[in-house]
């Protein structure tokens, strides 16, 4: 029999190492997908601590800890009621004018339609519409209870909120403690890389979540004022919806830029459909080359086909959740992969002296100052 081949051995070591450690990340996926309330709230309770850490760390300054964390995630709470409500106040005194030229635009856009280049039969919109009336009349009673499941996928949703206000106020009255006590049940021998991954991990977890919340805000104001002097109804709800999208990098604002094309061409008409569309162009050349290279260099170093392709297999693992988490998912993990390597090269300097217990629980939010 032939001797085999040092690259076939090499190549059969890093096979079978790669098999446990897809099986290892499959069986991790596999439980978070059994408890995904869980993990979608440890996720949140994350971010609202990578966000509120800094206004919590000052009150607590001159008020208890307690004290000061239960002020900072109430006024955080009393902000996002009173944007929700200045949206639904927004959309419901525009709602008769809404109304109103959408009709209109509707009629407008059939009318262009039936014309060359298209020639559509004037009868296609109408059957089109009274077949969805038939429909919806036919299937009644499947749509109350599609209504119904709604209803408790709102319960489970308001479960996870809960949850994660939960767990975002203890992360931010001891999370650098937690933290600490997790490192000392851990051998001394490990203690050390678990501190340093912690630290990479913190510092670019809380660089992408202010990071990303400046972006969409950025880009939320930018729409808001744009869709206002365009006179495009409900520009307030839409800029909110903006705000919102821009959480899913590369494709979260052009997908609401388009809701609001669509707004345009029913209320405005064909033109201010165009400049809005142009605006998607606009504001993504605005958030690629300008934005992210700002504010996300320190905390993310990727390339946007890595970050394109995270979206996606993001979005396809699990739905709009999968596709928020994918990318600081991929950032965190890489900056921890740079961590440890460096220290395993020598070329870290203070960070290589987490060595104890005691001395890593500084991982935790307190190094959000960087």
């Amino acid at each position: 029999m032939p001797p085999v081949s040092a690259f076939l051995r090499t190549a059969a070591s890093y096979a079978w190492r790669l098999l446990v450690v897809g099986a290892a990340v499959y069986a991790l996926f596999a439980v978070l997908g059994r408890f995904h309330e869980i993990a979608v709230a440890l996720f949140l309770g994350l971010v609202v601590a990578a966000l509120l850490w800094w206004p919590t760390r000052r009150l607590a300054r001159v008020l208890p800890r307690s004290v000061a964390v239960a002020v900072t995630l109430l006024g955080s709470a009393l902000v996002l009621l009173g944007v929700l409500t200045l949206v639904g106040t927004a959309v419901a005194g525009e709602s008769t004018t809404l109304a109103r030229e959408f009709r209109d635009g509707i009629s407008s856009i059939e009318e262009y339609l039936e014309k060359p280049p298209f020639r559509l039969n004037p009868n296609a919109l109408s059957d089109l519409q009274s077949r969805l009336g038939t429909y919806l009349s036919s299937h009644r009673s499947t749509l109350l209870s599609q209504a119904l499941s709604g209803a408790g996928a709102l319960v489970h949703v308001l479960t996870v909120l809960a949850l994660g206000a939960f767990c975002s106020f203890f992360f931010l009255h001891g999370g650098d403690r937690q933290w600490s006590w997790f490192c000392a049940q851990l051998p001394r021998s490990v203690r050390a890389r678990v501190g340093i991954a912690g630290a990479a991990a913190w510092r670019t977890f809380t660089g992408y979540t202010r990071g990303i919340v400046l972006i969409a805000a950025t880009n939320a104001l930018l729409v808001g004022v744009a869709l206002y002097f365009l006179g495009v109804p409900l520009a307030v709800p839409l800029a909110v919806l903006e705000f919102f999208a821009a959480f899913i990098p590369l494709i979260g604002s052009p997908v609401a830029l388009a809701v609001a094309a669509v707004v345009a061409l029913a209320a405005k008409g064909p033109f201010v459909a165009g400049l809005v569309v142009a605006l998607i162009v606009v504001i993504g050349q605005i958030e690629g080359h300008l934005l992210h290279p700002l504010v996300m260099s320190r905390a993310v170093r990727l390339h946007p086909l890595v970050v394109a392709i995270s979206v996606v297999a993001g979005a396809i693992a699990a739905g709009v959740v999968g596709a928020v988490v994918a990318v600081p998912l991929v950032s965190v993990t890489w900056s921890v992969h740079t961590a440890l390597r460096d220290a395993r090269l020598g070329s870290v300097g203070s960070v290589g002296s987490v060595g104890s217990a005691g001395s890593v629980g500084s991982v935790g939010p307190t190094t959000d100052d960087d």
